[in-house]
């Protein structure tokens, strides 16, 4: 009986969190700090995904990491040609996904 009131709750708070954005900067002018941001933030998450994907590689137990850094290198050489991001992050999830079901046993 109460589910329909949670329902409708979530999609009220859901609407009004993507609301809000556009509801604070109408005007057209961003901050300083969300440009800042903006710019910044996409190189930051992406030295953290190369950390968080390399932490584990054991350099002592096979594969070596082989799989890890062949996926990397893929994610690398494919944004340094192509320059789109997504396609780059696919390439490399698909090369390490095909790595380690197929090859890297």
């Amino acid at each position: 009986m109460a589910y329909w009131k949670m329902l409708l709750i979530a999609a009220a708070v859901t609407y009004a969190l993507r609301a809000l954005p556009f509801v604070l900067f109408s005007k057209g002018k961003l901050p300083d700090v969300l440009v800042y941001l903006g710019k910044v933030l996409p190189f930051a998450i992406m030295g953290l995904l190369v950390v968080y994907t390399l932490r584990e590689i054991d350099p002592f137990q096979a594969p070596f990491g082989a799989p890890e850094l062949i996926a990397a290198a893929v994610v690398v050489l494919v944004h340094v040609k192509k320059r789109h991001m997504f396609l780059s992050i696919a390439a490399g999830t698909i090369t390490y996904m095909l790595l380690v079901q197929f090859v890297f046993l």
